[in-house]
């Protein structure tokens, strides 16, 4: 039981992922100290017409048929009613054949700042006869799912009285990270703790060792998680101290937001196989390429899954008179699969390698904004370079870093993901990665074995609950970035010039879940009429305090982290009026950013979340 709340049996862990999403939950009361009681849910889930199974992955795909398409009954699931929608296995194999009525990559969605999140826009390109829902509305639905399923299977545990952590990317900006937070609420979930995917992924290493671990990484040792999933690549450093005698983990460094993940390599496989076909005549429209890019995912889980596994069919039914056959039939085979994914996305480069910027085109169509580099190693030796000094302030840790290192030295990687189920793709990272530490004279890394690349996340999210009641070994780190507001400078007006903007810290780098900080300068709150919130983010300027203003910083310093239009209330005040207020901010326990504005000498208090609706909590 939690030693907080003893009415908490469980801790539940949820991936809330872009391709799959699972349930695991670790017995608190059958658990102790790293020796854990640990389960993954099967979740329930209509497979095809009439027909439920449960297995341990829900696909995140969500399907929404036409009115006639389906009888009653066909989308019945052990809980209730029908929804009008199919959740998992049969809306995935359904989309594969008619696209414009799937929802897919809703995770990446929930994070695009340049569309309405909580707007009916997906399907993307559906015509305008197809429902939509939002991305936060599909996400609350795939929640909604598992919360149906664990009280189906344990009604005498309802999961709104468990303790529940939900994963997301360690590059969440604090509106994603306030968003997934929100369709837990709506999804019917009690309180919710957010934890980023590589720490997910490094519990679940630290928990499936049984205690192991201790002898597997040593004081001084600097682990990099490469977490490779279905719509994201993420990164993150996590240094190894010995403090008072006791082993501990400090996460030093998290990747950018990086739209590059398994989404981009089904789009490739999709395209090779086009090419392919269009060498043989048969030539596919943009409602044929959806669907084949849908079976080339389907195709390449297996081949990749399973190393014993034949080229797998792929059919792409016929939008025309002129197909024989009525469908077009061809195949994905694993040197297909590999050839493209390991050389496209996974080459070898040096060190100083970054990823390649173009040009971008005024006009372009709505879509996610995925990387345009797709090389994952580039990417990587961009992190790395970047946090070469992100190991200064850890003084038994800096020593080993040579001054002349051009990127951080990583001793231990532990690869995360469905993508590495490719062994070779892993080894190609691994033997990457070496010769840049070999070009510096640097020892080898090793990988971490023994990660479970489908689970590891959502095992990981209900060994965190169990740590979180003070069992056990706990990652430390808080924020993944430093935080900022943006201050307009006080100048007269130059014609020509824009008044000068300065960044004001609110919450520094590693700032602890659960903290809040009061800054006592003093600035002006415009109330009563629209005004912007801008705010940024900085993963390598550690050494800033909240409070802190600076008025110069480099490019790669400071990135813009999301901005906000709002009207806070006047509250009998003049409208435009200018507040002398005070600031605090505090990080919430369940990971999100609150940013807190005080009237000098009065008792209101205004409350700016990183909210998209354009419209500020108040409080």
């Amino acid at each position: 039981m939690s030693q907080d709340n003893p009415d908490i049996r469980y801790s539940i862990g949820i991936d809330l992922g872009t391709t799959h999403s699972a349930l695991a939950y670790v017995d608190l009361a059958a658990s102790d100290g790293e020796k854990t009681v640990h389960e993954v849910l099967a979740v329930p889930q209509v497979t095809a017409p009439g027909a439920v199974q449960a297995l341990p992955l829900l696909p995140s795909f969500l399907y929404l048929p036409h009115p006639d398409e389906l009888a009653a009954g066909d989308l019945s699931l052990p809980w209730g009613a029908e929804t009008g929608a199919s959740v998992g296995t049969m809306a995935r194999a359904r989309g594969a054949t008619t696209p414009i009525r799937l929802v897919s990559s809703a995770k990446s969605w929930l994070c695009h700042p340049g569309v309405d999140r909580r707007g009916p826009i997906l399907p993307a390109d559906a015509p305008a006869e197809v429902e939509r829902v939002s991305p936060l509305e599909a996400s609350r639905r795939y929640l909604a799912h598992l919360r149906e399923a664990w009280n189906h299977a344990h009604p005498d545990a309802p999961f709104e009285r468990q303790s529940v952590t939900v994963t997301m990317p360690a590059s969440f900006d604090p509106a994603a990270r306030e968003l997934t937070a929100e369709a837990a609420r709506l999804a019917g979930f009690g309180p919710v703790t957010l934890l980023e995917e590589p720490q997910a992924a490094l519990y679940s290493w630290i928990q499936n060792s049984q205690g192991g671990w201790r002898k597997t990484v040593k004081p001084g040792d600097v682990i990099l998680v490469v977490d490779v999933g279905g719509g994201t690549s993420d990164f993150s450093l996590i240094a190894v101290r010995e403090i008072e005698g006791n082993l501990e983990l400090t996460r030093i460094a998290v990747g950018d937001h990086i739209l590059l993940g398994g989404d981009n390599m089904d789009l490739a496989l999709a395209h090779t196989v086009a090419r392919r076909l269009a060498a043989e005549g048969k030539t596919l429209d943009a409602w044929q390429m959806r669907a084949l890019t849908q079976a080339c995912r389907a195709a390449k889980e297996v081949l990749l899954s399973d190393p014993a596994a034949p080229a797998q069919p792929l059919v792409v039914p016929s939008r025309g008179s002129k197909l024989i056959g009525g469908s077009i039939r061809t195949e994905l085979s694993r040197e297909d699969v590999t050839a493209v994914i390991l050389e496209g996305f996974f080459p070898k480069v040096e060190a100083a390698a970054r990823p390649v910027q173009r040009p971008r085109i005024g006009l372009q169509q709505l879509g996610l904004p995925y990387a345009q580099d797709a090389a994952v190693t580039r990417h990587l030796a961009a992190f790395l370079g970047r946090q070469v000094g992100a190991l200064a302030e850890l003084p038994e840790l800096a020593a080993r870093q040579p001054e002349a290192a051009s990127f951080l030295h990583p001793t231990a990687i532990l690869f995360n993901g469905g993508v590495f189920r490719a062994g070779v793709l892993a080894e190609r990272l691994l033997v990457t990665i070496n010769a840049w530490l070999a070009s510096e004279g640097a020892p080898e890394a090793r990988a971490l074995d023994g990660a479970d690349l489908d689970l590891a996340v959502a095992r990981g999210a209900a060994y965190y609950g169990h740590v979180r009641q003070g069992r056990g070994v706990r990652i430390r780190g808080g924020t993944a970035q430093a935080y900022y507001v943006a201050i307009e400078s006080s100048m007269p007006a130059v014609p020509g010039f824009e008044a000068p903007i300065q960044a004001l810290c609110v919450a520094p780098f590693g700032m602890e879940e659960g903290t809040d900080v009061a800054i006592d300068a003093q600035f002006g709150l415009v109330v009563g009429e629209p005004v912007h919130f801008r705010f940024l983010g900085s993963t390598v300027r550690r050494q800033d305090t909240a409070g802190v203003l600076l008025d110069f910083w480099g490019p790669d310093e400071l990135v813009p982290a999301g901005e906000i239009q709002a009207t806070l209330p006047a509250q009998g005040r003049t409208p435009g009026e200018v507040v002398a207020v005070t600031l605090h901010a505090a990080v919430t326990e369940a990971g999100t950013l609150e940013l807190a504005a005080v009237p000098v000498g009065g008792t209101e208090r205004w409350k700016v979340e990183f909210d998209m609706r354009g419209q500020p909590i108040e409080g």
